[in-house]
């Protein structure tokens, strides 16, 4: 390849590079994108993960982490209506994504810098961000807390998400946010980012099934009437109904083959789903969003994706 043919295959890549580069380019707040559709959300997911590793190539940061949340992030800010609704992130450097796509794309330069934007989710820095969080298992407690506020104040629209690592989820303080949430009047989502290993066969057969069969709004609201009705005919108490949850965790855990924890606190258990199938989360998130009581998402995650060393060697 001469010298002219290398210039202009350079010349080309740039040139796509850049096409590809004016979706994030026109993302100043979540807002923005919710005019796309998810075909062009996909290109927005390469977009940001391309401006990360540009980014970190010139600033170190944590690297691997927020790679592996780009397609959650983008989810989240696309279906909730963020500040209002509230995310809380328990590992403040998977939240990179977050940041770039809440208005501070063009300072991102200056993260982990003196006078610059914070390494850590900040609430003086953004109203996006809701609570100071480095790695300390405190994301389900303060969610709840929030949760609880908006029950009480009668913001039924409020949503409140936690998003937690399989790490933050080993701390104390991660269970005791558990327990708490079952005997709390709260709507809280609770999303168990697992990237301890890549996706592996669980994601699929009768599991995918039941993915989809207990998300979906029509058995819900099937769900909801049998238990509404129920409690009009004086059929059931909230002790009954207790029992009735533990029966329909039990005979879950049989089908699937897996003892769930997160039902033993009468905490609903959607997943494992695929944390980068942009379509597939976006309906998921969809379905799960107005349920009422406390949820659990469990998303299974590759650390550093996109960038194979970082995939090798995630840090």
């Amino acid at each position: 390849m001469n010298h002219r043919t290398r210039f202009f295959v350079y010349q080309k890549r740039r040139e796509e590079k850049t096409k590809r580069m004016t979706y994030l380019q026109d993302i100043n707040s979540p807002a923005d994108l919710k005019k796309f559709n998810v075909e062009q959300l996909k290109e927005v997911c390469k977009d940001l993960r391309e401006f990360i590793i540009e980014q970190l190539s010139h600033n170190p940061g944590h690297f691997a982490s927020s790679l592996g949340t780009v397609e959650l992030t983008v989810a989240l800010h696309y279906l909730y209506n963020t500040p209002y609704d509230k995310l809380v992130w328990d590992v403040g450097h998977q939240a990179y994504g977050h940041k770039i796509l809440t208005g501070r794309r063009d300072v991102f330069h200056t993260n982990r810098k003196l006078g610059g934007l914070s390494g850590f989710t900040n609430p003086q820095e953004s109203i996006y961000d809701t609570f100071v969080a480095g790695h300390a298992s405190t994301s389900i407690s303060a969610a709840l807390g929030m949760a609880v506020a908006a029950s009480l104040n009668g913001e039924e629209d409020r949503h409140v998400v936690a998003i937690i690592g399989d790490g933050a989820m080993t701390g104390g303080l991660a269970y005791e946010g558990l327990n708490n949430a079952c005997s709390q009047p709260n709507n809280l989502l609770i999303i168990l980012n697992d990237n301890d290993m890549s996706i592996d066969s669980n994601v699929g057969g009768i599991k995918d099934y039941l993915v989809k069969m207990t998300t979906s709004s029509k058995y819900n609201k099937m769900r909801n009437r049998v238990y509404q009705s129920f409690k009009s005919k004086n059929l059931i108490s909230e002790e009954k109904k207790n029992i009735v949850l533990r029966f329909n965790n039990s005979i879950k855990s049989l089908i699937t083959q897996q003892q769930n924890m997160f039902e033993g606190f009468n905490i609903r258990y959607f997943g494992p789903v695929d944390g980068h199938d942009l379509p597939g989360l976006i309906r998921v998130l969809h379905n799960i969003r107005d349920m009422k009581g406390p949820r659990l998402l469990h998303i299974k995650t590759v650390k550093g994706k996109g960038f194979k060393p970082a995939e090798k060697a995630a840090t």
